[in-house]
């Protein structure tokens, strides 16, 4: 169950991003962050009604059979379409940005040097709190 805090899913399969995300944003203007190395937990996980997703374009690149971002993306969507989802890539050309806010992404992040910084301006953007 929810508290007061908005709950954020960070998704992503490089378990230091997910530590430095987790360490960033944990209580962070009451954020509530809850960590999963693939897409298939975060879809399972739905059902804790999250504020927001943050989601990695490249997950599980070993795994065939694992969703990638697009996927979990598209999934995320079905279930809730107005649910917000921040792409995070290292890799996203131009077409493949486009493609995700085609998707319902509401923003494509580079993972850059300042990209937490660009994150925490967008997730306080989105979900209306102060940065």
């Amino acid at each position: 169950m929810k508290q007061d805090g908005k709950l954020i899913f960070m998704v992503d399969d490089d378990k230091v991003i997910l530590n430095l995300l987790e360490y960033v944003f944990q209580g962070k203007n009451g954020y509530l962050i809850k960590t999963f190395p693939s897409g298939e937990e975060c879809i399972g996980n739905l059902h804790r009604k999250p504020d927001l997703v943050v989601l990695d374009y490249i997950l599980n690149e070993e795994d065939n059979n694992a969703l990638n971002g697009m996927q979990t993306l598209r999934k995320i969507v079905e279930k809730d379409s107005n649910l917000p989802v921040i792409i995070l890539s290292g890799k996203a050309d131009d077409n493949t940005r486009q493609e995700f806010l085609k998707n319902g992404a509401k923003t494509v992040l580079g993972k850059d040097d300042f990209f937490v910084d660009k994150l925490d301006q967008v997730i306080a953007a989105e979900l209306n709190t102060s940065v």
